[in-house]
């Protein structure tokens, strides 16, 4: 058997890990002892386990890797939850709690005393839990939304969504954002640098020298960017910028 030397270094790592048992590094002595070109009778013997288990090991080792030395994970049973009410954790977790929960959001423990209280069968927190996980539901987040004032917004809306389902030939995308408020900070003492035994260190005082305001638009087709910094942001200032960005396209349309 041959090693790589990242193949190595993992058994190595495992070998002297203080978060694996004594059992699971003796297996990896094992792979390493016969990488030396040590014989399976050897192998057993300063292992002190029987030629069957070193070949066991080995064969492990050959065909899941450093994964097939490792315990699997003993534990209850798994929890056997009819399909009817696992659609029903999943439909319940995309609504707001029925008023009568008195809740404002849904949690796994809440979810699952529900459950076990409406339908009769009884589930965990951790099943509900696990089911969010699988699935990406995040019922317990929040986010915002905010309407604009623009009487033409729908219009304008409209013509930029209009814009990408159905752009004009030889268009060019541009990609344009600003960083406002960038800070340029000095600390009033000079770093320490890393040392073998210590990491770096900084003042936690520092000196402010004011604040600039970054513009920037990324060609989405060519990845050419386009940045200028400015002191005072205004609609003035990044619409220059913005004639700026679409001046090299020459007339060509620009999105």
């Amino acid at each position: 058997m041959e090693l790589t030397p990242r193949e190595r270094a993992e058994l190595q790592a495992l070998v002297y890990s203080p978060d694996v048992t004594a059992t699971v590094a003796t297996r990896a002595r094992i792979v390493l002892w016969h990488a030396e070109g040590r014989q399976k009778k050897d192998i057993a013997a300063l292992a002190g386990v029987s030629r069957p288990t070193v070949d066991l090991w080995l064969g492990r080792y050959a065909t899941q890797g450093i994964g097939g030395l490792l315990d699997l994970p003993r534990g209850a049973g798994r929890e056997q939850v009819p399909a009817r009410v696992r659609a029903r954790v999943l439909a319940l977790s995309r609504t707001s709690p029925p008023t009568s929960t008195r809740l404002s959001h849904w949690s796994s423990r809440e979810m699952a005393a529900f459950i076990t209280r409406t339908d009769g069968v009884s589930v965990s927190h951790h099943y509900v839990a696990k089911l969010w996980r699988d699935n990406g539901i995040t019922p317990y987040r929040q986010g915002m939304f905010t309407v604009s004032k623009d009487p033409e917004f729908a219009v304008k809306v409209a013509g930029v969504v209009g814009l990408y389902l159905d752009p004009p030939g030889g268009a060019v995308v541009l990609s344009i954002d600003e960083k406002t408020q960038i800070q340029a900070l000095d600390r009033t003492q000079p770093l320490l640098p890393i040392t073998c035994d210590a990491t770096e260190k900084r003042t936690h005082d520092y000196m402010r020298h004011g604040t600039t305001t970054l513009a920037a638009a990324l060609n989405v087709g060519t990845g050419e960017v386009l940045g200028e910094c400015v002191p005072v942001r205004d609609g003035a200032q990044f619409l220059t910028f913005l004639q700026k960005a679409v001046a090299p396209h020459g007339g060509r349309t620009c999105m």
